[in-house]
C-alpha cells in the first residue's frame, strides 16, 4: 500500500467521517419519524423507511466487501460516498413515504459499502502494531454515533426541520469524498475473481424476507397469518439456496473456508450478541428517562453521553491492549463489565436515581466499547490482504444482523410485557386507550401529554413501562451471556509485532 506519511492523516479523517455519516444515519433518523409522519402521512407504510435502508445495508455490506477485494478499495468506498450522498439529497425532498423508502433503499446501498471497507482500508494503510490504535478510533466513532445519532436527531427536528436529518449528509460526505479521492492511494494488485451474482441474489431475497417478516409479525400482520408465515418460508428456502450456492460458487461471496478459522467464527459470534444486547439500551434507556422521569426528546437523549464516553474510552482501551495480549483475554475482560452493565439494567425502577442510571450507562457503554475495536481486529485476523474486505464485511454484517433481530425481538417481548401490565394495573377499569398503545411513547408521555394524564393513572403507566423495560433488560441477559460461551472458546491469538516487521518489509 503506498500511502505518503503526511497524507495519512487526512485518509483517516475521511474515513472516520464517512463511518460516522453512516452509523448515525439510521438513529436520527429514527428519532425524527414522528415528524416525517406527521407531515408526509402514510403512518401504515413507515416502517419500511426502517426496513429498506437496512436491508439494503445488510445485503449490501457482504457484496461490497467481495468486490473490494476483486477491485480494489477505493472505487467502492468513493462509489458508496456518492450513492448516499445521492440517497440523502433525494430523502430529504421527498413528498410521500413511498418515495422515503424508495430513496432510504438507495441510501442503504451506500451504507453498505462504506462500513466494511472503512475497516479494511486502515488494515491496508497500517502495520499491525498500530491498527489497534486506529480501529480503536474507528470503532470510538460508530460507538457515538449510536449514541449521538438519536441525539442530534431530535435538535434537528424540535428546532430545524426533519429535511435536515438526511441534508446534514450532504456537507459530511462531500468533506469524505474529497479527502479519500485526493490522499488515498492503493495498490493495483487485487485478486481477479468471477462476481457470484446467484449468491448476491438469493442472499438479498432471503435478508429481504426476514426483515419485512419481523417488521411486520405483530403489527400489520398476525404472527400465524400467510402473510408472515411466507415470508418466513421465504427467508428459509432463499437461505438455503444461498448456502447452497456458495458451496459451489468458484468465488463465494462468503467463503466458508474462512469459518474454519476459529477466531473469524467465534469473533464474529460474539459481534453478533453484542450487537442484539447494545442496540436495546440505546433504545429503551432514552424511552426509560423519558416515560419515567419526564421530559422532552432532546432531554431524554442527553442521559447516554455517559455511555458514549464509557464506549469510546473502553474501543481506545481495547485498542491499544491488542497488540499487548490477546483478543480473548481483552473480551474477557470486556464481557465482565458488559455483562453487569445488563444486569443493572435489569433493576431500573421508578425509583432508581438518574445518578445510578448514569453509572449502569457508563459501565456497559465501557464493557461495549472494547467490542468496536477488537473484534473487528480478531475477525481479520488470520487473512491477507486479498481477503480482508470479505472478513471485515462479515463482521460489519452479523453486527447489523445481531442489532436488527435485537431491536425487533426485544421490542416485541418489550410491547407485550407492557401491554400485560397495563391490563393488569388498569384491570376493572374502563379502557380509554390513552395506554393501550405505547409504540410513540415520546408523543404519548411528552410533557405537554402527562399534565393532562390524571396522577393515579399516570403513576400506574410510568411503573408499568419501567416494569416492561427492566425485565427486557433481563431477557436481554441471554444473548449477553451467549457471547461471553463464545468469548471463551476464542483461540489465543494476538498481534504479533514480527508481523509487523516483515509487512513493513513486504512494503518496501
Amino acid at each position: 500500500m503506498i500511502v505518503k506519511k503526511n497524507n495519512t492523516r487526512f485518509v483517516v479523517i475521511g474515513l472516520l467521517l464517512a463511518v460516522l455519516m453512516a452509523a448515525m444515519d439510521n438513529t436520527i433518523v429514527a428519532t425524527a419519524m414522528g415528524s416525517i409522519v406527521a407531515d408526509l402521512g402514510g403512518f401504515d407504510k413507515f416502517v419500511w423507511v426502517t426496513s429498506a435502508y437496512m436491508v439494503a445495508v445488510m445485503a449490501g455490506t457482504p457484496i461490497f466487501g467481495k468486490l473490494s477485494d476483486m477491485y480494489g478499495r477505493k472505487r467502492f468506498f468513493v462509489f458508496g460516498l456518492l450513492v448516499f450522498a445521492i440517497g440523502s439529497f433525494l430523502c430529504g425532498s421527498a413528498e410521500s413515504m413511498i418515495q422515503l423508502s424508495i430513496y432510504r433503499a438507495i441510501q442503504g446501498i451506500g451504507g453498505g459499502a462504506l462500513m466494511p471497507i472503512s475497516f479494511t482500508i486502515i488494515f491496508d494503510l497500517f502495520p499491525p502494531e498500530k491498527r489497534g490504535k486506529m480501529t480503536g478510533l474507528i470503532g470510538a466513532v460508530f460507538g457515538i454515533s449510536s449514541i449521538f445519532g438519536p441525539l442530534l436527531g431530535s435538535y434537528i427536528t424540535e428546532y430545524i426541520n426533519w429535511h435536515w436529518v438526511f441534508y446534514i449528509n450532504l456537507p459530511i460526505g462531500v468533506v469524505s469524498l474529497c479527502l479519500i479521492a485526493f490522499f488515498y492511494k492503493e495498490s493495483m494488485e487485487h485478486k481477479e475473481q468471477k462476481i457470484d451474482w446467484w449468491g448476491a441474489a438469493t442472499l438479498v431475497a432471503a435478508i429481504v424476507c426476514l426483515m419485512f417478516a419481523l417488521e411486520l409479525g405483530g403489527n400489520q400482520y398476525a404472527w400465524d397469518s400467510g402473510v408472515i408465515i411466507s415470508l418466513f418460508a421465504g427467508f428459509a428456502v432463499f437461505f438455503a439456496a444461498f448456502l447452497y450456492i456458495e458451496t459451489k460458487a468458484q468465488d463465494p461471496i462468503v467463503s466458508f473456508e474462512m469459518f474454519k478459522k476459529r477466531l473469524f467464527t467465534t469473533s464474529n459470534a460474539v459481534t453478533f450478541f453484542y450487537g442484539a444486547t447494545f442496540i436495546i439500551a440505546t433504545v429503551y434507556i432514552p424511552i426509560f428517562v423519558q416515560g419515567v422521569f419526564g421530559g422532552t426528546a432532546t432531554n431524554s437523549g442527553l442521559i447516554l453521553t455517559p455511555m458514549m464516553l464509557g464506549s469510546v474510552f473502553g474501543s481506545q482501551i481495547g485498542g491499544i491492549l491488542a497488540s499487548k495480549t490477546s483478543y480473548r483475554n481483552i473480551m474477557i475482560f470486556s464481557a465482565v463489565f458488559f455483562v453487569a452493565g445488563v444486569f443493572l439494567l435489569s433493576t431500573l425502577s421508578p425509583d432508581t436515581a438518574r445518578s445510578m442510571v448514569t453509572i449502569y450507562m457508563v459501565i456497559m457503554g465501557f464493557g461495549v466499547g472494547f467490542s468496536f475495536s477488537t473484534l473487528s481486529m480478531a475477525a481479520i485476523h488470520n487473512f491477507d490482504m486479498k481477503q480482508r474486505g470479505a472478513a471485515t464485511s462479515s463482521n460489519s454484517f452479523f453486527r447489523s444482523l445481531g442489532m436488527t433481530l435485537g431491536i425487533t425481538i426485544f421490542g416485541i417481548i418489550q410491547r407485550n410485557l407492557f401491554s400485560d401490565k397495563l391490563k393488569d394495573a388498569f384491570s376493572g377499569m374502563k379502557q380509554t386507550g390513552a395506554h393501550g398503545n405505547f409504540g410513540d411513547s415520546s408523543a404519548l408521555l411528552s410533557p405537554e401529554a402527562r399534565e393532562k394524564i390524571p396522577a393515579a393513572v399516570l403513576n400506574k403507566i410510568t411503573e408499568a413501562l419501567s416494569s416492561s423495560i427492566a425485565q427486557t433488560f433481563m431477557w436481554a441477559l441471554i444473548p449477553a451471556l451467549l457471547a461471553v460461551v463464545f468469548i471463551l472458546l476464542m483461540s489465543p491469538e494476538r498481534i504479533q509485532k514480527k508481523a509487523a516487521k516483515k509487512q513493513k518489509t513486504e512494503m518496501k
